[in-house]
């Protein structure tokens, strides 16, 4: 296909311009960034080692701290069961037939999450509990894709934690009943 002089300065114009601009920005190196997580992070977005400024997690009414009653003497039972004297209110229904209450809540400091390393993490960081199984939900709550961030554009942002969305025990939404279609515009003349 021949391609007039025209053609060519425009598409050289193009690419010249594409390069200054990819040159001048300066804020990512190549090493920095991660393609394979499907996002390319800008200069303020979370790392695994930042603190993000969340809200406090939505707990019900006296249930925490968790130490008023499971005192740190308390025997551990690790036995998968339906509680009965206590929680009862709570029924797990995530990933229940692979997962028990232990396996997040730290049994030595139950006022504490647990990571998969044993690493204690506190209530106000659950996001990088629930990050560990649900990854693509994690990487797209970082850039603020999924869930609800609020802030400055370029600065400060505050970042809802999964459970002011997802009952942690339950996390699917219920479904609701779709509303009508609202009625068609009439034309006038």
């Amino acid at each position: 296909m021949k391609f007039d002089i025209a053609r060519r300065l425009r598409l050289a114009a193009l690419l010249a311009g594409l390069a200054l601009v990819a040159g001048a920005c300066g804020r990512h190196e190549s090493s920095e960034l991660d393609l394979s997580a499907g996002w390319v992070p800008g200069p303020d977005a979370p790392t695994s080692d930042s603190k993000l400024h969340t809200p406090p997690p939505p707990f019900s009414e006296g249930i925490f701290p968790c130490s008023e009653c499971h005192e740190a003497d308390m025997p551990v039972n690790t036995k998968r069961r339906e509680l009965s004297m206590a929680h009862t209110d709570i029924v797990l229904k995530h990933d229940a037939e692979h997962r028990w209450c232990l396996d997040c809540h730290d049994a030595a400091d139950r006022d504490s999450l647990h990571l998969a390393s044993g690493e204690k993490v506190p209530f106000e960081e659950s996001y990088r509990l629930c990050g560990q199984c649900h990854g693509d939900k994690y990487r797209d709550w970082r850039a603020g894709v999924h869930g609800r961030r609020s802030g400055n554009w370029d600065g400060e942002k505050s970042y809802l934690l999964c459970v002011n969305c997802h009952n942690a025990h339950s996390p699917h939404f219920a479904p609701i009943k779709p509303e009508p279609p609202p009625p068609k515009p009439e034309r006038t003349p």
